[in-house]
């Protein structure tokens, strides 16, 4: 078997674990009305940084912390944060401090029983190994296989909200940077 077989397989055996449930559940708190927030650390936030990226494709309104145009998070606005562990301080602290405010949070975490998912209003368990973790084994260094499954999941959220509310791909093209 070829390495990047073996790869895959790691992502299809995470990803196949990832519930429809909580894919639904995340899928309800994001709505065009509301401002959506991305947080994550590292490789984990560039996967969410993605996903910021595709929701602003489809219509939404979002901004990823940290970025110096990004306005202060209120009541009434939803919060997507990731952390593999679900410990990250950089991660959790904001979230814990956003949910204090009336913030929705959605949490992206391996660990179901983690202080982020115990936070969050939603979570997704994306079940790959981390670097905090080792119980799921991978052929893979740190941290990959949960950054891969979890961009994997996030992209499945953006297309379930997009047939949601009815966003083609030309619709989401027209928005594409065309200054590549």
């Amino acid at each position: 078997m070829s390495l990047l077989n073996e790869i895959m397989d790691e992502i299809n055996t995470v990803v196949g674990q990832v519930s429809d449930n909580q894919l639904n559940d995340a899928e309800k708190l994001i709505t065009k009305d509301k401002r959506i927030f991305i947080l994550g650390a590292g490789r984990s936030g560039l996967m969410a940084k993605g996903f910021a990226m595709r929701l602003m494709h489809i219509g939404y309104t979002v901004f990823v912390i940290g970025e110096t145009i990004t306005p202060s998070i209120a009541k009434g606005d939803v919060l997507v944060s990731v952390s593999g562990s679900g410990t990250t301080k950089s991660v959790l602290e904001p979230t814990e401090s956003a949910r204090k405010i009336g913030v929705k949070v959605i949490g992206l975490t391996s660990n179901g029983t983690s202080p982020l998912a115990q936070v969050s209003d939603a979570v997704i368990v994306v079940p790959g190994a981390t670097k905090a973790d080792d119980s799921v084994k991978s052929i893979q260094l740190l941290s990959t296989l949960f950054d891969q499954s979890v961009h994997i999941t996030m992209d499945a959220l953006v297309l379930k909200v997009s047939r949601r509310d009815n966003v083609s791909n030309d619709q989401a093209k027209a928005t594409h940077s065309n200054m590549e």
